[in-house]
């Protein structure tokens, strides 16, 4: 006998039950991350090992109840989770999240609403519609719909690398009745897989050669270009390697630019690289996951000057805009573009509905099923302000170069790249250490640091040369912050490097 009772109880519904429990589970969520949030503590989780053994997975056929569940959620994740707000986890590109963001994603869970037809999320794509104009008034676009809210940096990377190459196909290939070729309908053409090239510097994220991959071009397809000395695209070896494609008879679909590149935060001369693809009709596209948060920059935006020459650019609300993951944009210059991945299906998006004036996201999207992210970004957009917004992203680029001084100052450390955006490249070089043994002894340092819940830095690489990063976007870390976080740095080079030196060092990931 079914009991309907308790299923609606389980569900989010209007029945009192059901409510009761909303309530009393959110409000006992809220406490267990407003005590967490008071423990000064970056990471309590310990070790990968320790960590594993930790965790287990136990379903049980009598279930345990909202309640007890919850209680062990607190237990086995909250409390071992990383504070990303913490002053000492600039690690990565994982932001501290607003107020705003967090309310709003309650919304946002609550209803459930999905992107993919109007009648599914009626206020939420008319919301997106106009969240998206006024993106694309900021990057100089000019007022339209084209663009779409997406899940992050490689989807709308994969969005720009996909119309680019389909629009190259489109004006190099016919098919047999003479028309443009159409990838969507016949698929790529052979010599088309052989010969259409997509650049980008050898700094570029990774996404782009995945996404060329899973579009079926291969690595193969990508050909990278060096960086300069300020881990820019080099626009001297762009040209050349395009005039060397072109003499081989390849074409150029597209050169990827990147605002912010992952590691350096470099951020690619925009206009030169413009007037390189104009020169040989490629698509532009400008991956700014990272700096794209510099349109809303009081100080900065400048940095960004050229944004506006591009095809296509990639927004990514989940960094430098502290937004909760997940959460970015595609947008796309000349919607006329888009007819590479239109697609209409009856049960969303009928030519009936179009022609009256109905909202069509799904055709803008890689996706079908859709979150409404994009409220994340108004809610907190309307909420701040756009100078109080501004401030928030400026202050992490002004803490870099105030860094970058403090490092070069500091005996025992080594900056290794001077700092462009919010990231800082840098070493430990202890006085008369085997230099044989660097690479060894700053990979370790780190992973001490977090296995204890010290601090959490990232490890990466400059050329050969092992490397520590931060990554200073957070909007409530000061000098001082990071003054103190370098002093752990360079207590706990004091505290293991003479065993590693000796052979006796046991890494804390072992």
């Amino acid at each position: 006998m079914v009991d309907f009772a308790e299923h609606r109880k389980a569900l989010l519904c209007n029945d009192a039950a059901s409510i009761a429990d909303y309530q009393a589970g959110m409000d006992q969520a809220t406490k267990a991350v407003a005590a967490w949030l008071q423990n000064d503590k970056m990471y309590t989780g310990g070790s990968i090992n320790e960590l594993r053994s930790a965790i287990a997975f136990n379903p049980s056929k009598e279930g345990l109840g909202v309640e007890k569940s919850l209680e062990r959620m607190v237990e086995l994740f909250l409390n071992k989770s990383l504070k990303v707000h913490h002053p000492h986890s600039l690690a990565h590109l994982h932001c501290p999240t607003m107020v705003t963001s967090q309310i709003a994603e309650v919304l946002i869970n609550a209803t459930n609403q999905s992107m993919d037809s109007w009648d599914q999320s009626p206020a939420g794509s008319l919301m997106e519609v106009q969240l998206i104009d006024w993106l694309r008034q900021k990057v100089g676009y000019g007022a339209g719909q084209a663009g779409v809210f997406t899940s992050g940096g490689t989807q709308s990377n994969l969005m720009g690398v996909l119309l680019a190459r389909d629009a190259c196909i489109a004006k190099n290939w016919k098919d047999e009745n003479g028309n443009p070729w159409s990838v969507q309908r016949d698929g790529i053409p052979a010599d088309a897989m052989r010969n259409v090239k997509v650049i980008c510097s050898e700094n570029a994220h990774f996404s782009v050669q995945k996404n060329m991959a899973m579009m079926g071009m291969g690595f193969q397809s990508v050909v990278t270009v060096p960086v300069n000395e300020n881990a820019q695209m080099d626009v001297d070896a762009l040209e050349k390697t395009m005039a060397h494609l072109q003499s081989e008879g390849k074409i150029v679909a597209c050169v990827v630019a990147t605002a912010g590149t992952t590691d350096a935060g470099a951020i690619d001369p925009l206009k030169a690289i413009r007037e390189i693809t104009n020169k040989y009709g490629a698509w532009m596209h400008i991956d700014a996951a990272w700096g794209g948060a510099l349109i809303l920059s009081n100080d900065y935006r400048s940095m960004l000057d050229g944004i506006e020459l591009s095809d296509s650019i990639t927004l990514d609300f989940h960094k430098h805009y502290f937004q909760t993951i997940s959460c970015g944009a595609f947008l796309l210059k000349d919607e006329a573009n888009y007819r590479f991945m239109h697609y209409e299906a009856e049960y969303l998006n009928s030519a009936y509905d179009e022609e009256h004036g109905v909202p069509n996201l799904v055709s803008k999207s890689l996706q079908t099923t859709r979150r409404f992210d994009a409220l994340k970004l108004w809610m907190t957009v309307e909420a701040l302000g756009e100078e109080l917004y501004g401030s928030m992203i400026d202050h992490g680029v002004k803490l870099t170069r105030d860094v970058a001084d403090y490092i070069k100052a500091t005996d025992g450390l080594e900056l290794l790249l001077e700092p462009q955006f919010a990231s800082v490249l840098f070493r430990v070089v202890p006085a008369g250490y085997p230099v044989e043994l660097l690479d060894t002894l700053n990979q370790n340092v780190a992973d001490e640091l977090f296995a204890r819940g010290e601090a959490n830095i990232g490890v990466t690489k400059v050329g050969q040369v092992q490397s520590l990063k931060m990554t200073t976007l957070s909007p409530v870390a000061t000098l001082d912050n990071v003054k103190n976080l370098l002093a752990l740095v360079l207590a706990e080079v004091d505290r293991i490097k003479d065993s590693i030196a000796d052979g006796t060092y046991t890494p804390p990931i072992a």
